[in-house]
């Protein structure tokens, strides 16, 4: 057993690992607080479609952060919270905000894949195989982001509104759906 290694009982955790992971938890919540962000400012600008699908969106990060949270206590590690920065608050318009939040989602991705990556690296089989979930998730989260940004890209000035309200109609369609996991 070496220094790089939290024990606890017959678990034990990577160093490295630990550390990207509580970054990743960082990253989940700081999403969770960015949509949050987002669905009180399309709320402030009657968009209550949108602001509901950003809702729903801050919830799922928050499931993804409590994910890894839940995944670090079962291995034995230690869970070392830090703080979060202020998301920004105001965007010229909703495509802006989707191009913000699909850039977020490209960055998310990378993030992940990295932690992949040092899964592989320091071989621990484990935590490789939870990732595959996230890997996954990252798929859907950015190809949801970039098509309602293609949506919204198609809004042409003259009938941006009535197009921007059936776009808003569709997003208030949204549920929250929790994740099941193989272990549900």
């Amino acid at each position: 057993m070496s220094s790089v290694d939290v024990i606890r009982g017959d678990e034990m955790m990577n160093q490295r690992i630990l550390e990207t992971i509580n970054e990743q938890i960082k990253w989940e919540l700081y999403s969770s607080y960015l949509y949050l962000s987002m669905s009180a400012w399309y709320d402030s600008i009657g968009l209550r479609g949108f602001a509901n699908w950003e809702r729903i969106q801050a919830m799922e990060e928050r499931d993804h952060a409590l994910k890894f949270y839940d995944y670090v206590l079962a291995r034995g590690g230690v869970i070392e919270l830090q703080s979060i920065d202020a998301p920004p608050s105001s965007w010229e318009s909703p495509e802006k905000a989707f191009e913000f939040q699909y850039a977020h989602e490209q960055s998310v991705t990378a993030k992940i894949n990295n932690l992949v990556e040092i899964a592989l690296e320091e071989r621990d089989h484990a935590t490789y195989n939870m990732l595959q979930y996230f890997v996954d998730e990252q798929v859907e989260e950015e190809d949801n982001a970039h098509t309602v940004l293609e949506q919204l890209r198609m809004v042409s000035d003259e009938a941006g509104k009535s197009i921007l309200f059936m776009i808003d109609k569709d997003l208030a369609a949204r549920v929250y759906n929790p994740p099941v996991t193989q272990a549900e």
